[in-house]
């Protein structure tokens, strides 16, 4: 991850290239799900309104480092609530974010905790519990001394349907294996060691990729294009991995029993974002919106 060559580098123009890319995959996103919720004209709730985004903007620090865009949708016919975030925030870590770090390998964090970070994160809770649930981010980070990209997506489905899971896993396969014939048994790892509940003792759904701290290049070479390009083979590969599954099981009936059951995983997902994961700790820690930070929870969750 650290890069020595980061230092040598205008960043200005790639900033400017992450950011404006997470914004058009953003609106891709968002009309995608609205036509999905103009299409659902047969089948369980068909006979309520179509759901449309409500967007916030949102501020790191009042605004003075930054911010980005809340896109939320509540009480669709499918999405029963779904979040589309944006960000690009910037400023100085403090002394947590600097140890959580420098733990990663960043070098210089306490010599100069400059940061600016941009990504795109999605999560969708769905009104049919045949529906699969669903996570997805992007983002590339930057310091003095060190950049990198992350992401990845996986599906959480309460109610497990192998063609669902094969197909979405299709998707990212190829998204990785267009960049690097050894991704994703990687990432597939990376994603199922990552959205393990240890308290649990199972994985939070059926799985996908993550990656994170990629930089190709390291010390000695600088490998921004190519990384960045896999970045966005992964965003671009969403919907298409995604949509299908929405499309093909929004039809089937449900009774309070798969309602149940739906919960009831809601509350692992809960669990999952509010105790382990990376992205939910390190947005509050840096003083982003938390509401922002939080879109991720589910509209209503179930323990037994």
């Amino acid at each position: 991850m650290p890069d020595s060559a980061a230092t040598e580098i205008d960043f200005d123009k790639r900033k400017e290239t992450a950011a404006g890319w997470f914004g058009e995959l953003r609106d891709s996103i968002v009309g995608a799900f609205e036509a999905l919720e103009d299409s659902h004209t047969t089948g369980p709730m068909a006979d309520q309104p179509p759901g449309r985004f409500e967007v916030t903007p949102t501020e790191r620090d009042g605004g003075k480092g930054g911010g980005g865009l809340m896109s939320v949708m509540r009480g669709g016919r499918v999405f029963e609530k779904v979040g589309v975030n944006i960000s690009t925030v910037h400023g100085e870590l403090g002394a947590q974010a600097q140890a959580a770090m420098a733990a990663r390998g960043v070098p210089g964090m306490a010599a100069d905790p400059r940061f600016w970070a941009s990504g795109i994160s999605l999560v969708a809770h769905m009104q049919n519990p045949h529906c699969p649930a669903v996570h997805m981010n992007t983002s590339m980070f930057w310091t003095p001394d060190a950049w990198w990209c992350g992401g990845g997506a996986d599906l959480n489905p309460c109610i497990d349907y192998a063609a669902d899971t094969a197909h979405f896993h299709a998707q990212m396969q190829a998204a990785c294996d267009a960049h690097d014939a050894g991704y994703y048994a990687r990432f597939k790892a990376w994603a199922d060691e990552y959205f393990f509940i240890p308290h649990r003792g199972r994985a939070r759904g059926v799985g996908g990729i993550f990656f994170d701290d990629l930089n190709t290049g390291g010390a000695v070479g600088d490998s921004w294009a190519a990384d960045f390009a896999f970045t966005r083979a992964v965003g671009a590969a969403f919907l298409p991995a995604f949509c299908p599954l929405v499309e093909r099981r929004r039809v089937q009936d449900f009774g309070p029993g798969e309602k149940d059951l739906q919960l009831i995983h809601r509350g692992l997902y809960a669990e999952y974002n509010l105790v382990y994961d990376r992205g939910t700790k390190f947005g509050l820690a840096t003083g982003h919106d938390a509401n922002a930070v939080l879109m991720s929870l589910p509209p209503l969750a179930k323990w037994v």
